[in-house]
């Protein structure tokens, strides 16, 4: 069996399709995926019809972006029922903050010369959660700069003159809301977020899960992340966290995620295991 637990698509910020994912992933022969869109469920719907002629089973996913004093920390969520109404109206606030977000980075923009419009911004994001890289894509057709880490670098990052801090749950917070839509919070890719010392406290609130395989970790973080996992009981997840085309290749089945991944996610969800 072969799967991939951690896929984007332009329903955040992937480049992909959900259809053009489901397609990759059925050539590739894969034969489970969650989408696992960065705070919206938007694509999870034309994914799973993409694949009702095909021999892939979608897993309805997310992945909440949370907040720290220190840094940020993203929670995935899998076998959720993205079509709970007051699940999506916590993610409705956090879209609306994606917007009101960067309508004020635009107004520091102008401040130190930069003229964007926020309706093309809105255009170029789509149907994707709207968020910085695509205001970055509004300044390179604009000519400020020449490539969205410029833009990240010189405008818009951390501690830039445009920087605006995003409203974010906690990630506590998002572990109680993916388990109260029935769904199993995992930590994502934690050799990036850095914070190992909150894993304790997360397994507290529920967390079940710590992706230990992901197109970031080498063998070292499998290693250490795996044994962690063991130590607190957790299901060891995986993914290639694919958000379209990687330079000259995309990422999708190129982790190796144990077989016994997706087995233990259904044991946990009470599905029967195949």
């Amino acid at each position: 069996m072969t799967v991939d637990l951690h896929l984007h698509t332009t329903a955040s910020d992937g480049s992909f399709t959900p259809e053009e994912v489901v397609n990759k992933a059925s050539e590739l022969g894969l034969q489970v995926i969650a989408i696992t869109d960065h705070d919206t469920i938007n694509g999870i719907e034309e994914a799973k019809l993409a694949a009702l002629d095909k021999d892939l089973e979608i897993i309805s996913g997310i992945e909440l972006n949370t907040d720290l004093p220190d840094a940020e920390v993203h929670i995935l969520g899998y076998y959720i029922d993205y079509k709970d109404i007051k699940f999506k109206n916590v993610l409705k606030e956090l879209r609306n903050a994606r917007y009101n977000r960067i309508k004020i980075m635009i107004k520091r923009l102008r401040n130190v010369g930069i003229l964007i419009n926020f309706n093309r911004v809105c255009e170029i994001a789509g149907k994707g959660a709207l968020g910085r890289v695509h205001l970055a894509k509004a300044m390179i057709e604009s000519g400020y700069v020449q490539k969205v880490s410029q833009a990240f670098e010189e405008y818009i990052g951390k501690g830039c003159p445009a920087y605006k801090k995003r409203y974010k749950l906690t990630p506590i917070e998002a572990i109680k809301l993916i388990k109260s839509v029935g769904g199993i919070p995992v930590l994502a890719h934690p050799a990036l977020a850095k914070k190992d010392s909150l894993i304790p406290k997360l397994v507290e609130f529920g967390l079940e899960g710590i992706e230990v395989y992901h197109s970031e970790h080498d063998k070292y973080n499998e290693q250490y992340y795996s044994a962690l996992a063991e130590e607190y009981e957790l299901i060891k997840t995986g993914g290639s966290d694919c958000h379209g085309l990687n330079k000259v290749r995309t990422l999708i089945g190129t982790v190796e995620v144990p077989k016994k991944a997706i087995k233990e996610l259904q044991r946990k969800h009470g599905l029967a295991l195949v």
